[in-house]
């Protein structure tokens, strides 16, 4: 489903060039449970935004399916990431003037749902949030806030959902939580590619990509 081809992205400093990816080349099939491990600066979070076309690489390919990312127009490609894919963050991204409702609700108007307002309150009360729901996020507990972001990666049944560092803010539990939650999503059917520093989500993992200095590492 998901494709890089050869992949180098480059960025110019004082001191000179750096390759935060360097010719990688990566395949992730639908319907897997992909984490993709390395230390900080290891370039995971450049290979996660590459991958969901919000990156350009200097050099190679990206490909959803067979739709090639970057030969796309930016409206275009927008479009095909509202509709094809979710993000967790972690640092949540809520938007504080909003309620947990309405953040949830918030890739609905991009991806054109029926009826957002069931989905999204049927996904407010799974993921236990539903004494919440008209509160803002700044009332919110860590662990609730990042629910509230998984519930809204979730809203539009998106085929594949990204995840950076989705547990890095939480404590032990509330980190079992979330990831619960996107390995019951990838059990119904959805792909999910999580990139972490830690160990947790390697139990709910078909596979394990091992990130060193911005290149496949094949001997971790």
């Amino acid at each position: 489903m998901l494709r890089l081809e050869n992949v180098t992205k480059t960025y110019r400093t004082r001191n000179g060039t750096f390759n935060a990816l360097d010719d990688v080349s990566l395949h992730i099939e639908a319907g897997e449970f992909a984490v993709i491990r390395g230390a900080s600066g290891c370039g995971k979070t450049t290979l996660l935004m590459t991958f969901a076309g919000m990156l350009r690489p200097t050099r190679g390919t990206v490909l959803f399916g067979d739709r090639d990312l970057y030969r796309m127009g930016s409206a275009e490609r927008a479009c095909f990431r509202a509709q094809n894919l979710g993000f967790v963050f972690q640092m949540f991204h809520l938007v504080p003037y909003l309620s947990i409702a309405e953040n949830v609700l918030l890739p609905a108007a991009a991806a054109g749902l029926a009826d957002p307002g069931t989905r999204a309150a049927e996904l407010i009360d799974k993921l236990g949030l539903a004494s919440r729901r008209h509160h803002d996020p700044t009332q919110l507990s860590a662990g609730e806030k990042q629910r509230t972001a998984v519930a809204r990666a979730m809203l539009n049944e998106p085929r594949v959902i990204l995840a950076d560092e989705p547990t890095g803010n939480l404590d032990p539990d509330n980190a079992r939580a979330v990831l619960g939650h996107l390995a019951e999503y990838h059990k119904g059917g959805g792909t999910v590619v999580i990139v972490t520093h830690g160990p947790e989500a390697a139990q709910f993992a078909d596979k394990i990509i091992h990130l060193n200095a911005g290149r496949i590492d094949s001997n971790p």
